[in-house]
């Protein structure tokens, strides 16, 4: 490490004697050649002595640090993913940079879908606040934080969320390093304790789920091979039973809006002479082959505007919404865009339900394809 200081040293000198050198490049025609003679003399001095150091600390290895450190990171992100406890990395606006394994099973999502989304999307509404503005202290580097937030996943199941200031050695900023661990109870740790009383709303909403699953599978296999008829069908099987508002778009490079129902009273005629180019999440999901799950959406114009100009999401007064491609597989051609409305005191959309629509959306781009 000394002899990589020295050099470095010494180069810094040689670059400083080069700009002294171009800077007397002014001076009168009979000083020229003693300029000439000190260029020469830094020449020499660079194969005498630079060029020979360069060559021995090459050889050694202290100027190709690279490959330890890549060993190193590998290292890390495997201990990192391997894990026991769930972890996750965040910014100070609670994005998610990285979540292990343990993370991705605790949360009910994998990990390539959870990085780039906001952990207090994962998070019940009442917990979120609070997790946001302690995220934000401590990439402030005010200090450690704990405190109890509850998961869409299980809400009943109190979970301990310890964070830390943590400064990668290639980031510009201060990220936070999230633990969650989830509280344990006494009958789970008694083996001989009565087990708990089933969760009858977990129960009722999973029972819903079954219903809808078997609605869309009869509809779909009933519907004529026909595109816009197997839209038609899927959105009525949605429509008030799951969401308030149905959208259905056709088609990818060339959207065009096949189906809109919305509740009773509600300008379903605007929306359906909307282009939905101008939407958006359409286009993105239509393109990218990328859905999305927003709660109390921040951006209004996010769903594009209505024939009367104005905000779709703001006019339908939406709490949430779902919007998802039609893909019959990952790598597949997008068949469709379809995007679901909740309004008012309607509970927002959940992870699992946001799940189960992903996977109605593949039946129903088998079905568009017959």
């Amino acid at each position: 490490m000394h002899q990589m200081e020295e050099f470095g040293e010494d180069l810094t000198d040689f670059v400083r004697r080069v700009a002294a050198l171009k800077s007397a490049r002014s001076v009168p025609g009979d000083g020229l050649g003693r300029v000439l003679d000190a260029a020469i003399f830094e020449l020499d001095h660079v194969v005498a002595q630079l060029w020979p150091t360069y060559e021995r600390l090459s050889a050694e290895g202290q100027l190709s640090g690279a490959s330890p450190d890549r060993d190193e990171q590998r290292l890390l992100r495997a201990i990192f993913q391997r894990m026991p406890l769930p972890v996750a990395l965040i910014d100070r606006e609670t994005v998610i940079r990285r979540m292990n394994l343990a993370g991705a099973a605790l949360t009910g999502v994998r990990t390539g879908f959870a990085a780039g989304r906001p952990l207090t999307g994962f998070l019940m509404h009442a917990d979120r606040v609070a997790f946001r503005s302690q995220a934000a202290a401590v990439a402030r580097g005010e200090g450690d934080r704990s405190l109890v937030v509850h998961l869409q996943q299980s809400p009943a199941t109190p979970v301990r969320a310890t964070l830390t200031a943590l400064r990668p050695g290639t980031e510009p900023r201060t990220a936070v390093l999230v633990v969650l661990q989830p509280s344990v109870t006494r009958a789970q740790q008694s083996p001989s304790a009565p087990r708990p009383v089933p969760d009858l709303g977990e129960a009722t909403r999973h029972a819903a789920q079954l219903d809808l699953a078997d609605a869309m599978t009869t509809a779909l296999l009933t519907a004529p091979a026909d595109r816009a008829a197997v839209l038609e069908r899927a959105a009525s099987v949605l429509h008030g039973r799951f969401a308030d508002w149905v959208v259905a778009d056709e088609g990818a490079a060339r959207l065009r809006r096949t189906a809109v129902l919305g509740p009773p009273g509600a300008p379903v005629a605007d929306v359906l002479a909307q282009d939905p180019a101008a939407c958006p999440l359409v286009v993105e999901a239509a393109r990218g082959g990328a859905g999305a799950l927003q709660v109390r959406p921040e951006d209004p114009d996010a769903f594009g505007r209505d024939a009367t100009g104005a905000h779709v999401l703001v006019r339908a007064e939406v709490t949430s919404l779902l919007c998802v491609p039609l893909t019959a597989r990952a790598d597949g051609p997008v068949e469709g865009v379809l995007t679901l409305f909740r309004c008012g005191a309607r509970l927002a959309f959940s992870m699992a339900e946001a799940r189960a629509v992903d996977v109605l959306s593949r039946h129903m781009a088998l079905a568009m394809r017959r």
